[in-house]
């Protein structure tokens, strides 16, 4: 009785030693999976986010948008200096950037990796920022890029539908008043970290991640804001001169 109790405790004590030894590889395993998950999601949704639409469909008609108009590379620039067709293509391509970072780029990754479903919300978030991020500041253009309007309405038909139509309806009212893209753009960067807030169930990340991507929309329309002040800024349907 005795040896066997003696075995039975060199088995215990074998078996712990070995969890001891295996314990902190697991969990380090399962720290690093999710690491990863969001330095690749990050990484990804930059690089989508940087393709300039707006420079690129403005090189296929000989212009380099940089240099006319507000020489801003997104959409409202892009229908005033290459009439609406093309300016309607930049916003849509634009939007469906922010769009695909969040929704089909993320589920790429957790395919790839194995993410818990905790995790899947906060990955979402990650790679709507980075979408805003580089349209707002891509690589290609020496970190010079758009406003980030038309993609985040893509990252927020993805993340909160609901919340981008009030921001819509906002934006259509204040360009509808004012005739200004840039009063509406504006207005809607406040409205739809309002919305954010007051909707249910509450997201704290979110709610703090869109505050601040309502907060640098606001700081990208500066130089709008002191055109508005100074009665310099264009209304909507005026279209810029193009010296090709």
């Amino acid at each position: 009785m005795a040896e066997n109790k003696n075995s039975r405790r060199r088995g215990n004590e074998s078996l712990n030693s070995k969890k001891k030894f295996e314990t902190p590889h697991v969990v380090s395993y399962t720290r690093c999976v999710p690491v990863l998950a969001y330095i690749l999601t990050a990484l990804a949704a930059y690089l989508l986010g940087s393709i300039p639409f707006g420079f690129l469909v403005a090189k296929v008609k000989g212009i380099d948008i940089r240099s006319v108009g507000s020489g801003n590379i997104g959409a409202t620039n892009a229908m005033r200096v290459l009439g609406k067709p093309a300016g309607i293509a930049v916003l849509l391509l634009d939007a469906l950037k922010g769009y695909a970072a969040v929704a089909w780029l993320c589920l790429a990754v957790l395919k790839m990796f194995n993410v818990t479903s905790a995790d899947t919300e906060s990955l979402r978030i990650i790679a709507g920022i980075g979408a805003v991020l580089g349209h707002n500041y891509t690589c290609w253009l020496k970190f010079k890029g758009g406003k980030g309007i038309a993609t985040t309405a893509g990252v927020y038909l993805a993340l909160a539908p609901w919340a981008l139509l009030v921001a819509l309806v906002v934006f259509i009212l204040a360009v509808f008043l004012t005739r200004y893209i840039s009063v509406g753009s504006i207005a809607g960067a406040i409205a739809l970290p309002t919305t954010v807030w007051i909707m249910t169930p509450h997201n704290l990340f979110l709610g703090v991640v869109t505050t601040a991507l309502g907060v640098l929309a606001i700081y990208k329309h500066k130089a709008n804001l002191q055109r508005l002040r100074a009665g310099t800024e264009n209304r909507f349907g005026k279209k810029a001169e193009v010296n090709q």
